[in-house]
């Protein structure tokens, strides 16, 4: 998009948001459609004309999720929360079959990516890389230079996914203001013997079994237990490819009395990929022209292999006292090791004999590798523990709810690797390779990464009531963040305020403002090898909230603006003394734009989620900040259950995008590479054989689009068209 492009453009491009999300409101609330116009407020009794057994069946398989503590962690309603929230439930992942992290955010609004290779792929919010993954609110850290898989996680582990937009300094302290991701877990809630079966079969080989039981080891039910076991095992589109999967989690759920409540859990992953690819295909030929290949052509050599293992411990406890009054404790213990050796090839084609141009091959002998091979292993773990407690409280005749936690976390990160060049000669005709490459003699590895981040925080916040339809949010949070490596040691403090003022209009319809600052540590150096300061910020934000239907139906209209100072700006130039690209501290990048989103039951029959974002990213210079990145999105997916035929369900949606771009440094000058625009088109369709027992069939890139996902250097293309079926009883 054009850096000419005014914020007054980007609100322009989606001006018939507000008009859609009347339309859609007013269908939803037509006699045939509504259940209850009104909205969960504290003083509002809501009577509905469903039994319970009905109503709790019907809200089962929403979209939305009527309260969360996303944002404050104050359980509310989402209406009542002062940023852009969404949330993935169990339904809707199981009707687009989204079973990883990665699937999800590949189909929640506003959130894009850029692949790498075969298993690696970095998401983005508003223009920045979203760096916070939490798990029951407690976040892991992520560095994109170490991809340990967190978007393979299993979504079949989550009861639903929380996505925060924007800055989240009040609930994480650190991070960059793209968006914070929760992970709620599933947890043994029955107080009966139930279960859920699945078996998948796909394209490419895929086979998938998912078991999820759960009940009661007590008479009374008040000691309870869960376990989510699976196996999945998969080819590729792309040649030589397969990755197979185990994943298990085991909850123990225990009523200590009737004020207290104690859970405790482990959870195990494995991923084993054999031939994934380092990187995609060379994109261009010498002469400046663009290849293009068959989507199955790998570059991974037949030796390749990317494993991962994940350990996880957790508990949390809870205590109600006080009558509105509740604490939480909540501690867990995570190991993510990895071991892979793979190879890259970053080079140009010579179009006549096939042989490969290494990118640096005009700086002299020596540089004319065409890329390397790696064998890189390691570890992160994290402890951390996070104590909070919120409820109610009576002032000026008035009730208000306040928040008051700590939190500590410790995170280590130690990673070993050995690598060796590969030359032209070595190769020979990239038209005639594949995959048969003889495995790297490896030398010894070395550390390439040993620290250890500690994070210690004390925050809290309020919700005042003001006045009956007017509600103030304050907030801040107070971080030290320390990292300490084998060379140096850096500290920080810094204390983020958090404010957010809802006013509710009517029953339905709310607007908010709110405002967060940003504090995102940072390990780039400059060219005198000191590392940069943490960049730092405003996030501002204003938006229309409404739902319906007691919370079954919800929608969000907001406009944002980020300012961000010292973001780390590549210089071109070496360190001296060392290998790393030296970095500048650049101030006033901006990035401005406006969301909308639709989310949940139109009827009891039909779900729909259906979002738009539009933004624009710049520099100090006006110059556009990750132009790799969509600046437009749209994003819908559907499921009608069908009144005659009530044993099946249709669905389908479509993703879209608009055009990206990014300019490319080689030995013959500076090449754009760029994807078009381009549409993704899914279907669905389930039926109800018994009322235990269902076929589901999926549909994924039906028109078969072909696509590429990496426009920052080689290509990667994306998922060709591929179907799956998948046979489930549940009981």
């Amino acid at each position: 998009m054009s850096s000419s492009v005014s914020a007054r453009d980007a609100l322009r491009s989606v001006a018939t948001a507000p008009s859609l999300l009347a339309v859609c409101i007013a269908f939803a609330l037509t006699p045939a459609a509504s259940l209850a116009a009104t909205n969960n407020t504290e003083d509002t009794l809501v009577v509905e004309g469903t039994t319970g057994a009905d109503a709790n069946s019907s809200e089962e398989q929403d979209y939305s999720v009527k309260t969360t503590a996303a944002g404050t962690k104050m359980n509310m309603a989402q209406r009542d929360i002062p940023q852009s929230v969404s949330i993935v439930s169990q339904q809707r992942m199981e009707d687009q079959q989204l079973q990883t992290l990665g699937d999800v955010m590949d189909n929640t609004l506003g959130i894009s990516k850029s692949t790498s290779d075969s298993d690696r792929s970095l998401y983005y919010s508003r223009g920045f890389q979203i760096d916070n993954y939490m798990i029951d609110g407690i976040p892991t850290y992520f560095e994109s230079r170490w991809n340990l898989g967190d978007a393979l996680s299993d979504t079949a582990l989550f009861e639903r996914v929380e996505v925060v937009r924007g800055a989240n300094g009040l609930m994480t302290g650190a991070g960059n203001p793209s968006a914070a991701i929760n992970m709620v877990r599933k947890h043994a809630t029955s107080r009966e013997f139930k279960g859920d079966l699945s078996a998948e079969y796909g394209s490419w080989n895929k086979e998938r079994y998912v078991a999820d039981l759960q009940s009661p080891l007590t008479e009374d039910g008040n000691v309870r237990a869960r376990i989510v076991a699976g196996y999945q095992n998969n080819d590729s589109w792309l040649d030589r490819y397969n990755s197979e999967k185990t994943f298990f989690s085991g909850i123990l759920d225990t009523d200590l009395g009737e004020t207290t409540s104690l859970s405790a859990g482990y959870e195990y992953q494995r991923i084993d990929v054999n031939n994934p690819t380092w990187g995609g295909l060379p994109r261009w030929n010498t002469d400046g022209s663009k290849k293009h290949y068959d989507r199955a052509h790998s570059t991974a050599p037949d030796w390749a292999y990317n494993d991962k293992e994940f350990n996880k411990v957790f508990m949390t406890l809870k205590q109600r006292f006080a009558e509105t009054w509740q604490a939480t404790l909540n501690a867990t213990h995570t190991e993510a090791k990895f071991d892979s050796k793979t190879m890259y090839l970053d080079a140009l084609v010579n179009k006549d004999t096939g042989m490969l141009v290494g990118p640096y091959s005009n700086y002299g002998p020596g540089y004319d590798y065409i890329g390397g091979t790696g064998w890189n292993t390691g570890k992160r773990k994290v402890d951390a523990l996070d104590l909070f407690a919120d409820g109610g409280y009576d002032l000026f005749g008035r009730q208000h709810n306040l928040m008051v936690g700590t939190s500590y976390s410790k995170q280590t990160n130690r990673y070993f690797n050995t690598w060796a060049n590969v030359f032209p000669d070595e190769l020979g005709s990239f038209y005639d390779y594949d995959g048969n490459f003889p495995e790297t003699n490896w030398g010894e590895q070395t550390v390439a990464q040993d620290d250890t981040k500690h994070m210690k925080s004390l925050y809290a916040a309020t919700r005042i009531s003001l006045a009956d339809p007017l509600h103030l949010i304050l907030g801040a949070r107070y971080t030290n963040w320390r990292v300490d490596t084998l060379t140096y040691s850096m500290e920080k403090n810094h204390t983020t305020p958090y404010a957010g003022l809802v006013y509710d209009i009517d029953d339905n319809w709310s607007a908010y403002a709110s405002y967060t600052s940003i504090f995102q540590p940072q390990e780039y150096r400059d060219s005198t090898g000191k590392y940069l300061a943490p960049i730092t910020g405003n996030n501002y934000e204003v938006g229309l909230k409404s739902d319906w239907m007691n919370s079954r139906l919800t929608t969000t209209l907001s406009v944002f603006r980020i300012e961000q100072d010292n973001v780390a700006q590549s210089t071109g130039q070496i360190i001296s003394g060392s290998t790393d690209i030296a970095y500048k501290g650049v101030n006033g990048t901006v990035s401005k734009g406006v969301e909308f989103e639709i989310n949940g039951a139109l009827t009891d029959n039909w779900q729909m989620t259906f979002g738009a974002t539009r933004y624009v990213a710049e520099d100090d210079a006006g110059n556009a900040v990750n132009p790799n990145l969509p600046r437009t999105t749209v994003k819908l997916f559907t499921s009608y259950r069908l009144p005659a035929v009530p044993e099946l369900t249709v669905g389908g949606g479509v993703n879209w995008q608009n055009r990206v771009y990014s300019d490319i440094a080689t030995p013959y000058g500076t090449w754009r590479s760029e994807q078009g625009s381009y549409a993704l088109v899914d279907l669905f369709t389930r039926y109800q054989v018994t009322k235990n027992f269902s076929l589901q069939g999926n549909i994924n890139n039906l028109l078969d689009k072909t696509y590429d996902t990496n426009v920052e250097g080689s290509i990667v293309y994306g998922e060709p068209r591929n179907v799956s079926v998948t046979a489930s009883y549940k009981f």
